[in-house]
């Protein structure tokens, strides 16, 4: 059985160099035999976490949605600006909800627990977004997920990229190259199914 991997961008502004990468790592990823798919937060518009909504109302469907889907794969690549050296806000706002899930079709489920997660992001600035995903990084471990060591930055985004989408710089391009092989290996040898 082939392993799925799932590419979330943690941006949706159309023109974030981070959708970008996250399109670049999904071009890698398409040439292998694993099944690739990629989700797009506005596609799972969620409120602001709150425990007192969760109380009346229950989790919203759209975060049982996304942490099915987050569920289902063997692994996980996030590709996320960096906000004020830390997570940006929807990015972590969909975490915080898709983590509130506890059942999907009746079955028990914690859809970070255990998944490999590698990271990458693309910056204007020259620490490339590194900072963001230590803070990810942190929130993930917390939940159980397998975080990658490797991940890759594009530090200065704006010139990081040509009119292709493709990465500019060898030694960005290489890390992303990388990062997309390690997380194909450590998702087939850690599967969570099948």
């Amino acid at each position: 059985m082939n392993s799925s991997i799932l590419i979330l961008p943690g941006s949706v502004r159309l023109g974030s160099y981070n959708r970008k990468l996250a399109s670049e790592a999904m071009r890698l990823l398409a040439m292998t035999d694993a099944v690739i798919s990629r989700v797009d937060l506005a596609d799972y518009p969620l409120p602001i976490y709150d425990g007192d909504v969760e109380t009346e109302s229950g989790v919203p469907q759209n975060a049982q949605l996304l942490a099915q889907r987050i569920a289902a794969q063997d692994g996980l690549l996030i590709v996320s600006p960096e906000y004020n050296a830390s997570v940006p806000p929807l990015l972590k706002n969909a975490i915080d909800w898709a983590s509130r899930v506890r059942k999907v079709d009746e079955r028990p489920v914690q859809p970070f627990k255990g998944l490999v997660v590698g990271l990458a992001s693309a910056s204007p600035g020259s620490f490339g977004g590194m900072r963001g995903l230590e803070a990810i990084r942190i929130v993930l471990r917390a939940l159980g997920a397998e975080v990658m060591t490797q991940q890759c930055i594009v530090p200065r985004a704006a010139d990081g990229f040509d009119e292709n989408g493709r990465l500019t710089d060898d030694v960005a391009r290489t890390s992303l190259e990388s990062l997309c092989e390690r997380l194909l290996d450590t998702a087939r040898s850690l599967t969570r199914h099948g």
